[in-house]
């Protein structure tokens, strides 16, 4: 698997970092975040180094939609499914991407409120 010297992320795939690992296979991890922002708060990223979904074509279609079941499974273990939950990926700087390797934000387990600031 493809990794970058010096990402969080690809050192946790790794096993150099400890994580709290609530899934896994060859492709995907799904990882409890350490800030969570909401009851549930998961991580699930590719094993592989991505930044973002900006850097993605349609080579990485299977890994994407793999990611996608990888984050319905985690809420359904979870048990948020039948009162919602949402699920976010950054991109850039602008949008508040702090570690520049793919991943989805799997958050529920409470009421979330609005996406964004209604007073731009």
């Amino acid at each position: 698997m493809a990794q970058a010297s010096g990402c969080i992320f690809c050192r946790i795939v790794a096993g150099e970092i400890p994580s709290d690992m609530v899934y896994q296979d060859p492709e995907v991890i799904a990882i409890r975040d350490i800030r969570p922002q909401a009851p549930l708060h998961v991580l699930v990223l590719p094993r592989t180094h991505l930044v973002s979904l900006a850097e993605v074509d349609a080579a990485q279609a299977p890994l994407l939609g793999r990611m996608l079941l990888v984050v319905k499974q985690v809420a359904e273990e979870a048990g948020v499914t039948q009162g919602g939950y949402r699920v976010i990926t950054n991109i850039g700087r602008d949008s508040g991407q702090e570690v520049p390797h793919l991943h989805w934000h799997v958050l529920g387990g409470r009421p979330l409120g609005p996406l964004v600031s209604r007073g731009l």
